[in-house]
C-alpha cells in the first residue's frame, strides 16, 4: 500500500479570531460614522418634498373650483374650506392615490382610483395624483383604495394682523385681517389674499372604518403636534 503524507495545515487560532471580529467591527462602526448622517439627510430631503408637495397640493385645491362643485368662485372655496376645516365633519384630507390613465374622468375632472398596482407601472398603467378633499366628498372614501403614502389631515388658522405682525387668529372664523370684524362670506371679505397657516397631522390608518367612524372624531380635537406646518395664501 502506498502511503499519503499527513497535512499540516491548520485553522485559525481563537486570538487570530478575536482579532479579525475587532477589525470588522471597527470597519462598520467606520461606515455608519460616515454614511449614517447621509442616509438621514436623504430621509429628511425625501419628508421636506413630501411636504412641500403637499402644501403645494393644498394651495392649489384650495382655489381651484370644480364642476362638481357648489361655490361661487375659488376663492369661495377657499374661504369655507379654511373656516371650517377645524370642525371634523368637514376635515381637510391631503394624499397621493393612483389613478387609472385609461377611461373617463370622475366628473371633477380627476381621474378614477386604481385600487391595484400589482403587475401594473406607473405612468403607464396609472398615474399617481396628489388630491385634497373634504372628508364628506363620496370620492375621498373611493380614493382610500389606491392611496399611495400617508394621508394627512390639515387643519388651517387665518393668519391676522397683530402687533403689526401675520399671527394665527382664532379656529372656526375669518375675520377682517386688518381688524376684528367676523366676516361670514367670501363676498364680504374685504382683502384680495387670505393669509392661513395649514397643520399636516400623518394619520395613524388608512382605512375607511377609521377615519370615517367615531375613532376619528374623537381624536380630531386632541391632536396636538403637527408632523409639519406651512403658511400659505389663497387669492381672489
Amino acid at each position: 500500500m502506498k502511503a499519503h503524507p499527513i497535512s499540516h495545515s491548520r485553522g485559525f487560532t481563537l486570538l487570530e479570531t478575536v482579532i479579525a471580529i475587532g477589525v470588522l467591527a471597527v470597519l462598520l462602526t467606520g461606515f455608519m460614522v460616515v454614511f449614517a448622517p447621509a442616509a438621514d439627510g436623504i430621509r429628511k430631503s425625501i419628508n421636506v418634498q413630501q411636504a412641500d408637495r403637499m402644501a403645494s397640493t393644498l394651495e392649489q385645491e384650495l382655489v381651484t373650483k370644480r364642476s362638481s362643485e357648489n361655490f361661487i368662485n375659488g376663492f369661495d372655496k377657499a374661504f369655507q374650506w379654511i373656516e371650517k376645516s377645524n370642525d371634523a365633519a368637514n376635515a381637510l384630507f391631503a394624499y397621493q392615490y393612483r389613478g387609472k390613465i385609461s377611461g373617463a374622468l370622475r366628473d371633477d375632472e380627476s381621474p378614477e382610483p386604481e385600487p391595484s398596482f400589482e403587475g401594473k407601472s406607473p405612468g403607464k398603467d396609472y398615474v399617481v395624483v396628489s388630491m385634497v378633499r373634504r372628508k364628506s366628498d363620496p370620492k375621498f372614501v373611493k380614493d382610500l383604495k389606491a392611496i399611495e403614502g400617508g394621508i394627512y389631515l390639515v387643519k388651517c388658522t387665518q393668519l391676522v394682523f397683530n402687533g403689526g405682525q401675520l399671527k394665527a387668529g382664532k379656529i372656526k372664523e375669518i375675520i377682517d385681517p386688518k381688524g376684528t370684524a367676523k366676516i361670514s362670506t367670501s363676498d364680504a371679505y374685504p382683502e384680495a389674499v387670505i393669509a392661513f397657516t395649514g397643520d399636516f397631522y400623518l394619520m395613524p390608518a388608512k382605512s375607511e372604518a377609521y377615519l370615517t367612524g367615531a375613532a376619528f372624531t374623537t381624536k380630531f380635537d386632541t391632536l396636538k403636534n403637527p408632523v409639519f406646518s406651512r403658511n400659505l395664501a389663497v387669492r381672489r
